[in-house]
């Protein structure tokens, strides 16, 4: 089944990241594929928000390839950037599996440059730039 949530602009992030952290409960790995400067990053900060982190705890780990955040009932949520991973053993080197592994919810950013390792069972979401600077959400599952 293919779900989609459109977010007219910042003021409606919440709101639709609420949407879709109730739409997708459960799941564990959440693979983001969209081009630079569609709101990964944005979109990923919203949903941890919802799920009771504190406001300013997310940034993008562009450098550090990988942040952990904890909610407010003290659970881990991690934030993998990989847009400078060029080879999958650099993923292989900070303990990708025993992040998957830990049952914590997993969020990656351009999933694409790790390909082989992502779980068969993640949701892999889409984040498209609408005409009128919309984003679109949209998931399959």
């Amino acid at each position: 089944m293919k779900h989609s949530i459109t977010i007219a602009g910042l003021d409606g992030i919440d709101k639709a990241a609420a949407q879709f952290a109730k739409e997708t409960a459960g799941r564990n790995f959440i693979a983001l594929y969209a081009p630079m400067g569609a709101g990964k990053t944005t979109f990923t900060s919203a949903l941890c928000r919802v799920k009771g982190v504190e406001e300013d705890a997310v940034s993008s780990p562009t450098f550090a390839i990988v942040n952990e955040y904890l909610t407010r009932g003290g659970e881990s949520i991690y934030h993998f950037d990989f847009y400078r991973i060029t080879r999958i053993e650099e993923a292989l080197d900070i303990g990708f599996y025993d992040y998957i592994d830990s049952g914590a919810l997993c969020i990656a950013e351009w999933p694409e440059n790790i390909e082989p390792l992502i779980p068969e069972d993640a949701l892999r979401v889409h984040i498209t730039v609408a005409p009128d600077s919309s984003r679109v959400v949209s998931w399959e599952d």
